[in-house]
């Protein structure tokens, strides 16, 4: 992290904060463009500072995000954990069609409790149903795991990256204290912003779309009515020819 610290006094390293800044921008404007192509970013932050604060945060923008505890194999392994979640979904469904009720006792509160788990767990990741295209992150350290699944996998991964930590298997260096809940608050809210941005913009092209795929299609409708026409009215417009009656010839002579 040297080239990201400014000044270390009495044993503390003092981050340069005008390329915090510059870094911030730059995963603004990343997670911008993945907001408008329609792509998912999975927040990740376990630690007690960080974990409420962005789950809070992601959800407002309507991202996944994992804040409890990292499932082992959770992108590298993602169909297990698909089936994990469709299994949460299949006990949902037997609430709402009145199964659940017909079970022991003893079964329904067992079934609740692996419901409870399994909400715990994956309960932020249920409608992500392929694997996210970026990993934002808060302390790569305590997410080693989760780093390098998403190293291994080519996912690009964004983070929140303190003086203690190594930022070489990062792609977007975020330099900054990931220990204090107003600093990670502050990147996160000005992250979410992007991602609000890049929304609207999506939703903007959309209604640009939609208004203008109806009048392509009724015009691509009328132009062969058009050249119909237009050639009707040439028709009209052209002198017809009429050819004369040709006279009739004369009875030749019979001959002697």
């Amino acid at each position: 992290m040297a080239p990201y610290i400014f000044v270390e006094r009495n044993g503390i390293h003092i981050i340069d904060l005008h390329k915090t800044v510059v870094k911030i921008d730059e995963a603004a404007e990343v997670l911008k463009e993945m907001a408008r192509s329609g792509r998912k970013v999975l927040f990740v932050a376990t630690k007690k500072q960080a974990k409420d604060v962005v789950a809070a945060k992601a959800a407002e923008v309507n991202m996944p995000s994992v804040t409890e505890r990292w499932p082992g194999g959770m992108l590298t392994n993602f169909p297990t954990i698909r089936k994990a979640v469709k299994k949460m979904n299949t006990i949902d469904k037997m609430k709402e069609d009145g199964t659940f009720e017909k079970l022991a006792k003893r079964e329904r509160l067992q079934v609740e409790r692996q419901r409870a788990k399994l909400e715990k767990n994956l309960g932020s990741i249920r409608d992500m149903s392929r694997l996210p295209s970026a990993l934002f992150v808060v302390d790569v350290q305590k997410e080693a795991n989760a780093v390098k699944e998403a190293v291994r996998l080519n996912i690009p991964v964004i983070a929140m990256v303190d003086t203690c930590c190594d930022p070489t298997p990062i792609d977007y260096v975020i330099p900054a204290n990931d220990d204090a809940t107003k600093s990670i608050e502050l990147i996160m809210d000005v992250m979410c912003q992007a991602i609000n941005e890049g929304l609207a913009e999506r939703k903007l092209e959309k209604e640009k779309e939609e208004t203008e795929a109806p009048a392509a299609e009724q015009a691509a409708t009328e132009a062969p009515e058009r050249k119909l026409r237009s050639r009707r009215t040439k028709a009209e417009a052209e002198p017809v020819e009429v050819e004369a009656p040709k006279a009739e010839e004369a009875p030749k002579a019979e001959e002697k």
